[in-house]
């Protein structure tokens, strides 16, 4: 054959690719274990090169890899390809090291913004799938691992063998293009007095009231509290009001605050009726700081750093024990070997914890509130006691003790919804999903001890932790419960926060006062469920993260190690007038009502007539426009903007003629005020 008679370009395929017109091109492969991998996020660890989670060599049903990427879910990771690419290939499950356990993964992969290619649900022991992804003209693909539906619970994945074929070597790098630098939005609280905190609260006639005025200022600080129902007192030193209130009724308090400053006042609505958090619950939770290390001290010490950092003067209220203040099942560790309950059936505290009324003694004259954790199974996640069998002694318990709160986790109820086999309970496993998408199985569990819950003498906020099987937000409120989980857990990871995030909107029309939708907790600060460390999250993912969540009207429960609070993280925790977005007393919950590219604009109604707005950027991209679409958000006439991460007035838009300029970072979140004026 004479190529030179040809006019046509002639392309040889395999490793070298050659045109008479373009000259040599080279198609070569790029291993994903060649590429920077610390750029990806993921739920636990640190990505694998060339090895799993847990160190060692890629397993999946059996066969062995050498080469790949070990991640774990939910599991990012960005590479740029400047269009140069032509394929990826990968062999991708479950790895084999998490035997005995019950994961689930979905494997995609994304070509700018949009899904190539899905491995749709995987479980443990399925053979590697074959991943082939044609790749002609993409500038970005994402390698992305979600959880498959049960929790990311030991979601070891693999990317084994895989692979870019690419005429750019060179350009085919590992991408995270959000700014690490962290940033100080919020100024400082003035020395003057300004009482923050929640305007309403709730409680139930003959329970214990106790509500903590948060003020910041200067110390020393006096309080007033003009027009106190019968039957409550306050302490005009600490700002602590208490007693009890003995019929049901509505009261407005004014409260004061003073010192040598000068003073403020500001309005309490009291009501004693059948509801309590009639805002959404604020504070600590121990799990995804300190996970199974837990200990009173612990908890005494995250008590101490609330009140020491000043957070308590913002409203921050609760100090909440997670898993592990009980005894295990079989740890190998002496201080969770005991008893798990005496002859009388009661449960028995481990040895790191003691004396639980004294515990919340503590936390109480500390102008706190304090929480705990259990299971409806025989066991909780971590696989220390839980309350099958016993629903009606804990609930009694945990009410004689002085608990105001309890966490109820489905964990192993999922192996008992047809009853205990042979009546052992070490025969089921502390992990169980199973029955949760039955309506009526699912409530089951929770009716019970919202009951008991319910005829205990004191108030005891229930947070049903079932991750949203079922609806639960359609009947949480039906079994006595305040607020619920919608999702599995969080990790301190974009696309985690990001996937929660994006599936909110769906429970959105159930939360109002005494009942609220809760996203799980917040990942910032330095959190590691056991092995410390900066939260994952850049800068302005926390800002959107808890910009959202304070538009979602969740519990905002803080995760991380109390005492180890840097400058940033206190900062985007104190900031009054985000806070007050969350604590908003109308209870709605904001919603996406307006899609751009990447942005998406959410909106909250308030109790004033103004609405709160997030332009929220889930892209790689900084989103940069001119907003005139304010029909969308329910805006009309002349609206008085603001600034609520900076506490400041930017400008004034009449609604029918102007343009807001918006500019917002990627990963990142503008979140304004806006307030109707003549």
């Amino acid at each position: 054959m004479n190529l030179f008679r040809s006019k046509k370009p002639y392309v040889f395929t395999g490793m070298l690719a050659f045109s008479l017109f373009s000259g040599v091109v080279s198609a070569q492969t790029v291993w994903l274990d060649q590429l920077d991998l610390s750029a990806a996020t993921q739920g636990y660890g640190v990505p694998g090169k060339n090895k799993s989670i847990d160190g060692k060599t890629m397993t999946i049903a059996g066969k062995t890899f050498s080469r790949g990427f070990g991640t774990h879910a939910v599991s990012s990771l960005t590479i740029l390809m400047q269009g140069k690419a032509s394929l990826f290939t990968a062999q991708v499950g479950i790895d084999d090291e998490v035997k005995g356990h019950e994961p689930a993964v979905v494997f995609e992969v994304y070509g700018d913004g949009k899904k190539l290619w899905s491995s749709g649900v995987m479980h443990l022991g399925d053979a590697a799938k074959s991943c082939s992804v044609p790749l002609t003209g993409v500038q970005k693909m994402e390698l992305v691992v979600t959880d498959g539906g049960n929790g990311n619970y030991y979601d070891h994945a693999n990317w084994a063998d895989a692979s870019i074929t690419t005429t750019d070597v060179a350009g085919t790098k590992t991408w995270n293009p959000i700014a690490t630098v962290p940033y100080i939005l919020t100024p400082k609280a003035p020395a003057t007095p300004r009482i923050n905190g929640s305007t309403v609260t709730g409680a139930r006639p003959g329970s214990p009231f106790q509500y903590r005025i948060a003020a910041t200022g200067d110390r020393p600080m006096t309080f007033t509290a003009k027009g106190l129902p019968n039957g409550l007192q306050l302490d005009n030193q600490t700002g602590i009001i208490t007693g009890t209130l003995p019929a049901k009724g509505s009261y407005t308090v004014t409260l004061g605050a003073q010192n040598a400053k000068g003073k403020t006042t500001r309005q309490l609505r009291i009501v004693c009726g059948d509801k309590v958090a009639l805002t959404p619950p604020m504070g600590w939770n121990s799990w995804n700081c300190f996970a199974g290390e837990v200990s009173a001290d612990k908890v005494k010490r995250a008590a101490d750093a609330m009140v020491k950092s000043g957070l308590v003067n913002h409203g921050w209220t609760y100090i909440n024990i997670d898993d592990f203040w009980q005894n295990h099942r079989d740890s190998k560790d002496s201080t969770l070997r005991g008893k798990l309950r005496d002859d009388n059936g009661n449960i028995v505290p481990n040895v790191r914890f003691g004396n639980m009324k004294a515990l919340a003694d503590y936390v109480h004259n500390a102008g706190m509130k304090i929480g705990l954790y259990s299971s409806p199974g025989p066991w909780t996640c971590g696989g220390c006691a839980g309350s099958y069998g016993y629903e009606k002694q804990d609930a009694e318990s945990y009410a004689k003790w002085g608990f105001d709160y309890l966490k109820y986790d489905w964990c192993s109820y999922g192996g008992v919804i047809n009853g205990m086999k042979d009546n052992d309970p070490y025969k089921v496993s502390s992990l169980s999903y199973r029955g949760g998408n039955e309506l009526a199985t699912a409530k089951r569990p929770f009716e019970l001890m919202g009951n008991y819950l319910q005829q205990q003498p004191r108030d005891i906020v229930f947070s049903l932790c079932q991750y949203g099987m079922s609806d639960v937000w359609k009947w949480g409120d039906s079994v006595n419960g305040s607020c619920w989980r919608t999702t599995n857990d969080i990790t301190d990871t974009w696309a985690s926060v990001k996937e929660i995030a994006l599936a909110q909107d769906k429970a959105a029309a159930w939360a109002r006062p005494g009942n609220w939708n809760d996203p799980d907790m917040l990942v910032v600060g330095t959190v590691g469920w056991g092995n410390p460390h900066p939260s994952k999250l850049k800068p302005d993912e926390q800002y959107l993260h808890l910009s959202l969540w304070s538009l979602f009207s969740a519990p905002l429960l803080i995760g991380c190690d109390m005492e180890k609070l840097d400058d940033f993280t206190i900062n985007l925790l104190t900031n009054d007038e985000v806070i007050a977005i969350d604590q908003d007393p109308l209870g709605k919950q904001a919603t996406c009502v307006q899609t751009i590219g990447d942005l998406r604009i959410y909106v909250k109604q308030l109790e004033d007539g103004s609405r709160a707005v997030g332009f929220c950027n889930f892209g790689l991209e900084s989103a940069t426009l001119d907003y005139k679409a304010f029909d969308k958000l329910g805006l009309t006439g002349k609206q008085q903007v603001r600034d609520l991460w900076r506490q400041q007035n930017i400008t004034r838009i009449d609604t029918r003629s102007g343009a807001l300029p918006v500019k917002v970072p990627a990963h990142g979140v503008l979140l304004y005020k806006f307030t109707s004026v003549k």
